[in-house]
């Protein structure tokens, strides 16, 4: 009845709506009520007829409002939907002004810092312009204006199609992922077109009807010959590894009388291992057994190509302790979107629902049931929806990880959250290297230089590390030592980057390297990592990207537990981005870190990373050393010491010379950032 004489009357003024008031639920589709006490507990809101509509990081909602005074009017209220996240990443633009023009202009700016704040200016640029086209009503503008600055078509629906891949899948297929990634991606952005493999190193391959199975181990130099004697004979093979596929070692050894690798087989015939295929190819008699597999199909005593589901590598473990009682409170509660703070959150939950159940499911009191709930959010189950606290009773949101925006984009994220029993991260970070030394061994040169991308996606190995890098969603990463740090952390980039390229293609371009580094995102210990937050955030001891204004983690973030207390600016010579200027790929181990870091370094400045001209007194130093040169020196000189360190000492000896007589010129190369492959 008060409701309803309220609407009788008309009200000509907007009421505002204090930030720490606000709670509007939806308990049907055509009415939204919003109860707004104000402090003295005289004024209660009513809003009907409602209409929604959520663009540009705004929601608008056209409604009815009355109050107890009788006075109606319709009256459009803006409230903001929750903030995307935009992260520092560096893309290799730089063109900072040059000191005469910033004399011209009468100002001492960094150059950096203005190039950053240009940067920051554009991209925001880009977003207000959208708005303001929407607000417009010219939505087709945005559409077609929506390219990059060297003239191709943006990337930017690639969260979309990532969506799209997991539409009606009922389990968790890496198969489907890789076979519909590379699909999705036969387009301008994607590998087609591309020589995506080591092409440039094998022969011409002829076509089989049998097939020839190597058996190999990870770390092993026989194994690499005979790799290496197959690639160079155009010889397509399936390899199988035993560190991979341990019972594969019952097989063999029936086959050969051995475990001992490698070992090839052409179908069932079992040739031996490099020295017998070499001595064949030297006597004339390996044409013929190649031209038996040319036109015989392999019998079935042949040994079968590895499937992704032999011994299952990943997911294999007990069912978390919590896990019943979380798959419980999904149910109880209620997941929708919800105001709070002024903004409007997606798919979250109010605390004081999760309480009443956990109070009533587990017989305790409420204060023991908030305790409860602090136990499942620090599992990872859930989290507030601004990471304002652990878990607490009351009108606070949180979210559980699948509803998340970012984590549910997440490249180690299949739509649903691990709730298996997080494995010791030591566990993890093993059976990834043993994972990553397997892929390493068969689809990368034996220099680290050129990668076979084509030949990972598809790959049983790749279809393994797939599953295995869901173990990492809940993981502690706190009690890792810094060399266990180290090695996790700068093996996971690189195959997070050799991921992104097969799953994305070549990134092309200071936009599409923006994506590539910033939005590419696995999730780690309940928090999203892209290749840039690994880098810049926990190998760099959270320093800003060059370029950018900001640090990868705030004050607040999580993220900033696990970052490295004093960064190692070895990491420059051993992260991989699938560029030609990247360093070679290395599989890092914890128990070695520092040592074979310093063999990286080596290599990167042996290898052409570093160049001396003793006729011009010129010295040529790879872009690295500029872009990042804080973390080696103060100044140029000192970066040239530090490089000094890693030379060959007849070099070393006279880049000091130089430097002691003050005649030294410094240059730097051009990143070349075309595909390894």
């Amino acid at each position: 009845m008060e409701n309803q004489a309220l609407k009788e009357g008309h009200l000509s003024e907007n009421i505002p709506v204090p930030e720490d008031k606000v709670i509007l639920d939806k308990p049907d589709e055509d009415k939204v009520i919003l109860d707004k006490p104000d402090e003295d507990h005289d004024r209660v809101i009513t809003v009907e007829e409602k209409t929604v509509n959520v663009q540009d990081g705004k929601i608008e909602v056209k409604d009815v409002i009355a109050d107890k005074d009788g006075a109606v009017n319709e009256q459009t209220l803006d409230v903001p939907v929750e903030e995307k996240y935009y992260e520092p990443v560096f893309d290799g633009t730089e063109n900072p002004p040059s000191e005469s023009d910033l004399a011209a202009q009468g100002t001492t700016a960094w150059p950096e810092k203005a190039t950053a704040l240009k940067n920051y200016v554009v991209e925001r640029g880009v977003v207000v312009g959208n708005v303001i086209r929407r607000l417009s009503g010219k939505r087709e503008e945005i559409d077609q204006n929506n390219v990059n600055v060297e003239g191709k078509v943006s990337t930017s629906n690639e969260e979309d199609k990532k969506a799209n891949l997991f539409k009606g899948w009922n389990a968790w297929n890496p198969l489907t992922l890789v076979k519909n990634s590379f699909e999705g991606n036969a387009e301008a952005k994607s590998i087609q077109g591309q020589d995506m493999g080591l092409q440039d190193l094998r022969a011409p391959e002829p076509t089989f009807k049998g097939r020839i199975i190597l058996f190999t181990c990870s770390e092993s130099s026989d194994c690499r010959v005979a790799r290496s004697f197959l690639r160079q004979k155009g010889l397509r093979f399936i390899e199988i590894n035993t560190d991979i596929y341990p019972g594969r070692k019952v097989e063999l050894e029936k086959k050969t009388g051995s475990s001992s690798v490698p070992q090839i087989f052409f179908n069932e015939v079992f040739i031996g291992g490099a020295r017998e295929i070499t001595a064949m190819d030297k006597f004339g008699e390996l044409d013929e057994k190649i031209k038996g597999l040319i036109e015989t199909e392999a019998p079935s005593e042949a040994p079968l190509p590895p499937s992704a589901e032999e011994e299952d590598f990943g997911n294999n473990g007990m069912v978390d302790e919590f896990e019943n009682v979380v798959k419980k409170l999904r149910e109880h509660v209620v997941i929708k979107d919800r105001f709070y703070k002024m903004r409007m959150f997606s798919r979250c939950f109010v605390g004081s629902e999760a309480v009443d159940f956990l109070a009533e499911d587990q017989l305790l009191e409420r204060e023991e049931a908030v305790d409860f709930g602090r136990k499942l959010a620090a599992k990872h189950f859930f989290r507030h929806v601004l990471d304002e606290n652990t878990f607490d009773d009351g009108n606070h949101l949180y979210r559980f990880f699948e509803h998340d925006p970012v984590i549910s984009k997440c490249y180690n994220f299949s739509g649903r959250t691990n709730d298996m029993k997080p494995k010791p991260a030591t566990e993890v970070a093993a059976k990834l290297r043993s994972l990553t030394l397997a892929i390493y061994a068969a689809h990368i040169s034996d220099n680290g230089k050129h990668v076979d991308y084509r030949s990972i996606g598809s790959s049983a190995e790749f279809l393994r590390y797939l599953k295995v890098i869901e173990d990492l969603q809940r993981i502690d990463l706190h009690d890792l030592s810094r060399e266990e740090k180290l090695a996790f952390f700068i093996n996971l980039y690189n195959m997070m980057a050799i991921h992104a390229i097969v799953m994305w293609g070549q990134p092309n371009g200071p936009l599409e390297r923006r994506k590539f580094f910033g939005d590419f995102k696995y999730v780690i210990g309940g928090y999203p990592y892209s290749l840039s937050a690994i880098q810049n955030g926990v190998l760099r001891g959270n320093q800003r990207p060059p370029y950018n204004l900001t640090k990868p983690f705030g004050v607040k973030d999580k993220r900033v537990k696990v970052a490295l207390l004093i960064p190692e600016p070895l990491v420059h010579f051993a992260l991989v981005s699938g560029a030609k200027s990247s360093p070679p790929f290395i599989c890092y181990s914890p128990a070695s870190i520092d040592e074979e870091l310093r063999l990286a370094a080596r290599i990167f400045f042996n290898d052409g990373g570093f160049l001396i001209d003793m006729d011009t007194n010129t010295a040529s130093l790879s872009k690295t050393m500029k872009w990042y040169s804080g973390d080696f020196g103060k100044d140029e000189r000192e970066v040239l010491k530090f490089v000094a360190n890693y030379l060959e000492p007849a070099t070393a000896e006279q880049l000091l010379g130089l430097l002691g007589s003050n005649q030294l010129k410094v240059t730097y190369q051009p990143y070349d950032w075309s595909l390894n492959v």
